[in-house]
């Protein structure tokens, strides 16, 4: 009787800690890329918006946030970043849809723009947030655009919590530069995978 009270009491304990850890979700991303998040050009003629990500629960020391997203599928050998962003202050939880503020083309910075929050102002990247440098050689959100014919491919969007307040790079930094900071100074990290194929 006690023995099987104790593993109870293990099982709710464990369960706690698991619903308290950091947390990744998006109202934009559900397991498969929509159309919004799908890159326009290359062949690929989708709408190039940010997605929406907020996260929760981050661990005690946390200074900043940094978000990626990453194709490990490309048939680049090294995978496909389509998205770096680091220095998010630590008082944020949330990047909002569309908030990339350097998306690659014209046709989706007009597409970004005519996102808005609800009181009716232009999503934008937090204050001191840099996007620095995706696989398609420009700043900010890079959308899905895996080749023709190919398996649906994995798009990972994680967040870090970090230990420190500023990652000493810049806009024009290389995204597996940037990566190697995050992982230095990572004290937790969350994230969500969806699939996009055509």
């Amino acid at each position: 009787m006690i023995k099987n009270l104790l593993f109870i009491s293990l099982l709710t304990l464990t369960g706690t800690v698991q619903a308290e850890g950091f947390y990744l979700s998006s109202s934009d991303i559900q397991g498969q890329i929509a159309k919004d998040q799908v890159f326009n050009s290359f062949g690929c003629t989708g709408n190039n918006i940010s997605p929406q990500l907020h996260w929760s629960n981050a661990p005690a020391g946390t200074k900043s946030f940094a978000v990626t997203a990453y194709d490990p599928d490309a048939p680049t050998g090294s995978g496909w970043w389509h998205w770096v962003v680091f220095n998010i202050p630590e008082s944020v939880d949330t990047l909002k849809t569309g908030a990339s503020s350097t998306a690659s083309n014209a046709a989706s910075n007009a597409a970004s723009n005519a996102v808005s929050n609800a009181a009716g102002d232009k999503a934008v990247m937090p204050k001191g947030s840099v996007e620095s440098l995706t696989s398609y050689g420009s700043k900010g959100f890079g959308g899905a655009c895996p080749p023709k014919g190919d398996k649906p491919h994995r798009y990972i969007f994680t967040v870090f919590a970090l230990n420190t307040e500023k990652i000493e790079q810049g806009a024009d930094a290389r995204p597996e530069l940037v990566g190697f900071f995050l992982n230095s100074h990572a004290i937790a990290k969350a994230s969500i995978m969806a699939y996009y194929g055509r």
